[in-house]
């Protein structure tokens, strides 16, 4: 029986608990066994995703299609409980936090180990944390959970201290995540490209082969006995191993999924739902918590830079239009810039209305007048902005060309730009764009500020929003739920309020599986648990 001394309960809003009706869909959080039966081990589960991010490794990678290969090879120190919130043991057994939050202590489990037989012990850990400020641009997130590190002190060889220079509440939640999941030390010694071609962990599974754009293979771990205390199956997989193919026409992978061809497919597009459903698979949703799915602004940019244009543009958006028209069923809009299954969210729907008079009223205040060919321009400056997104998401096309044409009817130009999946975060970091449509999830309301504090990432290229940092700087700094919850509410008023960025929909992830598949579900990321799946047909 696993144990623990302290836990940290992330505060939860009603909707942290909801699973998005959507048809079809089910809780994909039920028990393994069913009314199938007790699991069948043996088989290979074929899952098709619908893109690539060109990179192996948990730390630099933050697409679901990437992060449900990734997640599989490596464990973390803990793990989130998706319906409550709470922080749980993995492998970790036992943690305390000093009062200042600067210090958390971990015991790990014993006999733990990674795939080539090498103990994961305290120096392991140390070795992960120690070269996290040595990643580049793919691993935001990552040295984001880890800002004012200081050290990890080692105790023996199951315990340790992980040391910050300043209070760090989020740091447990952040442990529970694929982005802080512990790699081999001689992984995290690799140059980050190297890393991407592959890295050893102690996951249940093996990388066996990748090629980008094409298919991973993964093996199973039969020795693997150390799983999360959430899993149904804690030991060695079921599945005698997994193949990811890249399909990018969500079409094709929903025909694939009919025709018995793959057993799982993500990025459900809702015009292939019915299809699914009638052929008897299981469609499971989630909505992410995290940054709602919206438009990232580049602050850079002369023309947003004025406040009443990047109001123009979030009011002279349709939300309600896209949820219903691009997106599967209860897909919600968003109603602040945290969805509303996050920790925290504050329901600022109010300022995110559609006004579209009131839009063209605003950018005719700021100096606008339209030109000959109907677009707004002020002092021979057309209003004309370039859109980047990237094919992760069945619906990201029609839904950047719906916002292309509801701010044409306000007299805003968007050109639109696909952008390549594994240049995303350099795009970003350059700040070679306009607006960025995307999202980013993490169960914690602290993803605003690795987002937004001008210390961090700041790939929006904020300035003068002192109030801002120090609201979320101050979150960072108790355990107090809620404490917390009403900085984070501040914040999410400043950020909305300024109309730093532009909030449109709460993304709901959704996958199938056909019917024989059993065990499938979320964890508390919308990303895809695999070590409790089994095959009814396996052995057939």
């Amino acid at each position: 029986m696993k144990h623990f001394k302290t836990t940290l309960t992330i505060v939860t809003t009603a909707g942290l608990l909801a699973l998005t009706a959507c048809g079809g869909t089910t809780s994909a959080n039920d028990s393994t066994v069913d009314q199938a039966g007790e699991p069948t081990p043996g088989g290979t589960l074929r899952f098709a995703v619908g893109s690539d991010a060109g990179c192996f490794d948990p730390h630099q990678v933050g697409s679901n299609d990437s992060i449900y290969s990734v997640r599989t090879i490596a464990d973390s120190l803990t793990d989130q409980d998706p319906e409550t919130g709470e922080i749980v043991p993995w492998l970790a057994e036992s943690w305390e936090i000093n009062d200042d939050v600067t210090e958390f202590t971990f015991t790990l489990q014993d006999g733990v180990t990674f795939s080539d037989g090498t103990p994961l012990d305290a120096e392991a850990v140390a070795a992960n944390f120690d070269a996290v400020e040595n990643l580049g641009s793919r691993a935001g997130l990552t040295t984001g959970y880890l800002q004012d590190y200081e050290e990890t002190e080692i105790h023996d060889d199951l315990s340790f201290t992980v040391k910050f220079s300043e209070s760090n509440a989020q740091f447990l939640q952040a442990s529970s995540t694929h982005s802080l999941s512990i790699l081999h030390p001689e992984s995290v010694t690799l140059d980050d490209d190297t890393r991407c071609e592959g890295v050893i962990g102690s996951g249940p599974f093996v990388l066996e082969e990748h090629v980008h754009n094409d298919h991973i293979t993964l093996s199973a771990r039969e020795d693997y006995d150390w799983g999360s205390s959430l899993w149904s199956n804690q030991s060695a997989p079921y599945l005698e191993g997994i193949e990811f193919s890249v399909v990018p026409e969500s079409g094709v992978r929903a025909g694939s999924l009919q025709s018995g061809q793959v057993d799982v497919i993500g990025n459900i597009a809702p015009q292939d739902q019915a299809g699914l459903e009638s052929a008897g698979a299981e469609l499971l949703s989630r909505t992410n918590p995290g940054i709602a799915m919206g438009l990232r602004v580049n602050h850079d940019n002369d023309l947003l830079a004025d406040q009443a244009v990047r109001e123009a543009l979030a009011i002279g958006i349709n939300r309600e239009e896209i949820a219903s028209t691009v997106y599967p069923e209860g897909t919600p809009a968003a109603t602040s810039i945290l969805s509303g299954t996050t920790p925290a969210h504050k329901d600022l729907s109010d300022r995110l209305t559609y006004d579209p008079q009131r839009a063209a009223q605003l950018l005719e205040e700021a100096g606008f007048a339209e030109n000959s060919q109907g677009v707004l321009e002020r002092d021979g400056q057309p209003l004309e902005l370039d859109l980047l997104w990237f094919n992760v998401a069945a619906t990201n096309s029609a839904a950047v060309e719906l916002i292309q044409q509801q701010l044409d009817q306000i007299g805003v130009k968007i050109n639109l730009e696909e952008g390549q999946t594994a240049e995303w975060n350099s795009r970003l970091i350059e700040g070679s764009f306009d607006l960025n449509w995307s999202n980013i999830t993490r169960a914690d309301g602290d993803i605003l500020r690795t987002e937004y504090d001008t210390d961090l990432a700041n790939n929006s290229r904020l300035t003068d929003t002192e109030e801002l940092n120090d609201l979320l700087r101050e979150q960072a700094t108790t355990l107090d739920n809620e404490t917390r919850t009403a900085l984070l509410g501040e914040a999410q008023e400043y950020i909305v309020s300024n109309y730093l960025t532009i909030p449109v929909i709460d993304l709901t992830t959704i996958v199938s599986s056909r019917a024989g598949v059993h065990g499938v579900r979320f964890d508390s990321g919308a990303r895809v648990h695999l070590n409790d799946v089994w095959i009814q047909d396996a052995a057939s």
